[in-house]
């Protein structure tokens, strides 16, 4: 739920969030509105402005606070201390300042679920299981030893199995710090990826590429660690 009242800021915000990072947006404007339709419809993260009309950000953020522990990241144009650590005391998890990159907010957001996620570990598929508190993956039971840039990747594919990833969503998945990298690292990040899935199940071809749009990820149910017939 993005809870923002300058439309250029929040349509922005949506891009990023729901065409690029793949993730179900939708916005409140003012946040007198936003307890009622948080109740129908909860959201898994709160992105939340501080100057709202209706009622401010931190009333709001105190009333969701009083009868849910979701995710809230406050956005504001003021940075004054006291604005700062008055969001972080009423239960917010986490603060960005306007202006801000877009793709930093997306990092936040992502960030900000794995922390307060309950799921420790992603169901497996294909004998694939990854451990995002320990940042460590197994196919067939067998480790993967990734770099932490290949875990990413390799997350964003399979908890989105079926789906075209392109290789700028990709990027934010992979890169938390915001660096500049060309698309095609993504391509060589896939090709190593590729060895060290092949060298546990040579058979398994589970990431697959899709000509001018990217990648997806695949399952085989029932065939991994099998020789084909």
């Amino acid at each position: 739920m993005i809870v923002e009242d300058e439309p250029k800021i929040a349509g922005l915000l949506e891009d990023y969030l729901s065409s690029r990072a793949g993730f179900r947006c939708r916005i409140v404007d003012r946040g007198d509105e936003v307890l009622e339709r948080f109740r129908a419809d909860p959201p898994a993260l709160v992105l939340l402005d501080l100057m709202l009309p209706g009622l401010d950000g931190i009333e709001v953020c105190k009333r969701l606070r009083a009868e849910s522990d979701v995710p809230i990241i406050m956005v504001t144009a003021r940075t004054e201390e006291i604005d700062r650590l008055l969001g972080l005391e009423l239960g917010a998890d986490d603060y960005i300042c306007k202006p801000f990159s877009p793709r930093e907010v997306v990092a936040r957001v992502k960030a900000v679920l794995r922390r307060t996620s309950n799921r420790k570990t992603s169901p497996p598929q294909d004998g694939l299981s990854m451990d995002r508190e320990r940042f460590a993956a197994s196919l067939n039971g067998q480790p993967l030893d990734l770099t932490p840039v290949e875990f990413a990747l390799l997350e964003a594919l399979q908890s989105r199995p079926g789906r075209v990833l392109s290789r700028e969503q990709l990027l934010d998945y992979m890169y938390s710090d915001y660096r500049v990298v060309s698309d095609r690292a993504v391509d060589t990040h896939v090709k190593n990826l590729r060895k060290k899935l092949n060298a546990v199940a040579p058979e398994l071809q589970t990431i697959e590429s899709v000509y001018g749009l990217g990648y997806r990820f695949t399952p085989v149910s029932g065939t991994a660690g099998k020789t084909p017939t």
